[in-house]
């Protein structure tokens, strides 16, 4: 059976979350909760939402919804703020405490939206927040940059299917799911194609100790191992130079 991860925009309806010239947090939160969950969808995971209109309900509701749905995974997206515009910026992600998969999952999340660009302030205990104590699944909340700082704004509107992206590929590493979340348009860099699983897990347990990203997947009866998702030409060009430089024999895919 597959995975069931609760997605939840934060605030919503009467209450817009944090405000900064204009921009509403609960509108930047519920258009990347529903980006998120395609993605996640399409590498074939039952997705729940606590909202996909601007409504409102409180965050008791949400974790109730939640335990009542038998969610496996509970995510909360969120945008941060600091009394003063301009003065911190980055990600950070919130867990009841750093113990289980909750904590690696919110890691892999942060170090996800850090390859985007995002400054990463690290997991922190929220144990008094009520989505966090109330669920009864593993659950976090993500600070996706501060509202009120230009510098995370032009990051989150300029580079948004890349943080969409992000939050799923960390879900899905998390989950040690087989296989990319593709986007079109979309490059990965092949570093081989086997007829042995034996081999291609091999290949990907070497590239994985070298901090690169990969993955397995079964195509056509062979078994490929590819490292990352690109949105551009360029940025796949990169990392093939990287894993060349490495020894690797590679080949850019098109998504």
């Amino acid at each position: 059976m597959p995975y069931t991860i609760m997605l939840d925009a934060g605030h919503g309806g009467r209450d817009p979350g944090a405000l900064y010239n204009g921009r509403q947090e609960k509108d930047d939160t519920l258009a990347l909760t529903l980006a998120v969950g395609e993605l996640l969808q399409e590498r074939g995971l039952d997705v729940l939402y606590t909202r996909t209109t601007d409504v409102y309900e409180s965050p008791y509701q949400k974790a109730m919804e939640a335990n009542q749905a038998g969610a496996d995974f509970f995510i909360s997206i969120h945008r941060n703020s600091s009394p003063e515009p301009n003065t911190y910026s980055g990600v950070e992600s919130l867990v009841y405490d750093k113990s289980g998969i909750k904590l690696e999952m919110a890691e892999n999340i942060n170090e996800q939206l850090e390859a985007v660009g995002f400054t990463n302030l690290g997991v922190k205990e929220r144990p008094g927040l009520v989505i966090l104590r109330r669920t009864r699944m593993p659950a976090v909340l993500v600070e996706l940059g501060f509202i009120n700082s230009d510098t995370d704004n032009m990051l989150f509107d300029n580079n948004f299917n890349d943080i969409a992206l992000a939050i799923a590929e960390g879900i899905l590493d998390t989950l040690q799911m087989t296989g990319e979340v593709s986007v079109p348009g979309s490059y990965t860099v092949q570093a081989g194609a086997f007829r042995n699983g034996a081999y291609a897990d091999r290949l990907q347990q070497e590239l994985l100790e070298q901090d690169f990203p990969a993955v397995t997947s079964q195509d056509n009866g062979l078994y490929r191992v590819t490292v990352g998702t690109y949105p551009t030409l360029d940025e796949a060009a990169a990392m093939e130079r990287k894993l060349k430089r490495a020894g690797y024999q590679t080949v850019i895919v098109s998504g």
